[in-house]
Formats: structure tokens, C-alpha cells, sequence
């Protein structure tokens, strides 16, 4: 059976490997298909390309598309897009644009509780000048000891309520889901458990998101307990979404799943890449 990992990022966005370390990793691991997702950019997608040729993997051109939804930061993944797309090029270079703006309001916040130096201190793990994102201030407050590790940073200041939290307008659904169809792609959307929804509100993101254009939905993410897989497995058949799934690896030490290291999606469900 082949393996499949259709979302990870490398240092184009916050991933801690370069798209050809990444698919070297991959490859090693045994997938078979494996899609680079860095978060509103495609730079990397060259490079992953390029390591690609003469191995068995198969790489998925794609981008995680960040947006807006009901006050609400959603992410969906783009698919088999063409990356020389105007039309969603110029929809993520609108995006990128606002995240600069938002990492300086971070730092005030960081600094308004005490915390100085952290918009420099994020530059210094930034690896693309074209992003810089939540997941470079949380590496700067490990190195500064003030948490133990990622994950406590978000749960202790970058998530909505916490002190460094900043909330920012992204691209609305219509918008992306267009440049993304215009890019010949396929919108999925990205580990829904992870968002704070109540059933009903999550009822009308899945309406609107299969309304403008989305077709698939993550059933197995690295995000997702046992009961929210078979959660997202009865969505995908309610409302005739295709199943697809991605580890989000971001690097070693960094990451609940490595590269491939997925179950096979739950029965009944209609693979993401059935017709590919």
C-alpha cells in the first residue's frame, strides 16, 4: 500500500529542514507521495522538486493558505497546485505582507508582560525573509528558557486570549479557495480538531468551505485524537468530502508525528487522491 503525508513545512515557512532535507527524510521513510505545505508560499517547492527527480517519492506541489473565517484563523491545504499561478501568487504575497505587521504587534505584546527583544530574537530563527510567523517567537521563548518547549509557548502565550496573542485578519474563504481552483489545485481543509469550534459553528465552517469550492478534509493529522479521526471520517462522508491526511512535520524534536507516520484513512472514505 502506498504511504501518503500530504502536509509538512520546511524553512520556507517554520519547518526546521530544507524542502530537499525534507524529502530526503521522507524518502527514507518510506512515502511514496509527500506534499510540502509551507504556510502562504510556494519558494520551496523548486528545491523539493529538484530532490525528488531520480527517487520513488512523488512530490505534490501545495501550500497551507491561511484565513479568516468568523474571526477564526483556519488553514487550508492547497494540493497539486501550479506554482507559477498568478492569481494564487499574488493572493499569498497579499498574505505574507500582513504577517510582518503582525510579528511586530507580538513583540509589544510579548513586551508589554516583560518579555524584550522578542521581535530580533524571532528574526534569528526565521529562515525565509518572506515569513515570519507564531512558531519563530515560540523558539526564541525556549531558547530564553520562559518555556519548555513549542507547545507550551502556544498554550501559555501565542493562542487566542494569552498575552502574546494578536488576532489578524488573513484571506477570506471565497478569495482563497479561488486562487487556489484558479491554480488548479484541490482546497482541503487542515486539521479541524484543532480549532475551537462548537459542533455547530464547525457545521457551518464545513457548509461554507465545501460552498466555495472545497472538496477534501483532513481525517488523520498529527493534530487529531482516535475519537476526532472517526469524528472527521463521519464528516467527510456527511457531506461527500475526500479524506486526506498529513503529519504537519515541522522537524526533529518538534513534531507529535514524523514524516509517513500515519494509520491508512478509516473505511469508507474516498481518498484525496483517487483520481490522481
Amino acid at each position: 500500500m502506498r504511504r501518503y503525508d500530504l502536509h509538512c513545512h520546511s524553512t520556507y515557512s517554520d519547518g526546521l529542514l530544507s524542502p530537499s532535507a525534507v524529502v530526503e527524510r521522507a524518502a527514507a521513510r518510506g512515502v511514496d507521495v509527500l506534499a510540502l505545505t509551507d504556510h502562504d508560499e510556494l519558494s520551496g517547492i523548486a528545491e523539493a522538486q529538484a530532490a525528488a527527480r531520480g527517487t520513488s517519492l512523488t512530490l505534490v506541489p501545495a501550500a497551507e493558505v491561511s484565513v479568516t473565517w468568523e474571526d477564526h484563523t483556519i488553514h487550508v491545504v492547497a494540493l497539486r497546485i501550479d506554482p507559477g499561478n498568478t492569481l494564487l501568487a499574488d493572493g499569498l504575497e497579499q498574505i505574507r505582507a500582513g504577517r510582518d505587521a503582525r510579528a511586530r504587534r507580538i513583540a509589544q505584546a510579548l513586551e508589554a508582560v516583560g518579555i524584550r527583544g522578542a521581535f530580533q530574537g524571532a528574526l534569528r530563527y526565521v529562515t525565509s525573509e518572506r515569513l515570519i510567523s507564531r512558531t519563530h517567537f515560540a523558539r526564541f521563548l525556549v531558547e530564553e528558557g520562559i518555556a519548555s518547549d513549542v507547545k507550551d509557548v502556544f498554550k501559555r502565550y501565542l493562542s487566542p486570549g494569552k498575552p502574546g496573542y494578536v488576532a489578524h485578519a488573513w484571506a477570506q474563504m471565497g478569495d482563497a479557495l479561488s486562487w487556489i481552483r484558479a491554480a488548479g489545485g484541490q482546497p482541503v481543509l487542515a486539521h479541524p480538531g484543532r480549532y475551537k469550534l462548537t459542533q455547530t459553528a464547525l457545521k457551518r465552517l464545513i457548509a461554507e468551505f465545501h460552498m466555495h469550492g472545497g472538496i477534501g478534509i483532513e481525517v488523520l493529522s498529527s493534530a487529531h485524537t482516535a475519537a476526532q479521526v472517526a469524528e472527521f471520517a463521519g464528516v467527510a462522508r456527511a457531506f461527500g468530502l475526500r479524506a486526506s491526511c498529513g503529519s504537519d512535520y515541522h522537524g526533529p524534536g518538534e513534531s507529535r508525528l514524523d514524516l509517513g507516520d500515519l494509520p491508512p484513512l478509516p473505511a469508507g472514505l474516498t481518498p484525496i487522491w483517487d483520481d490522481w
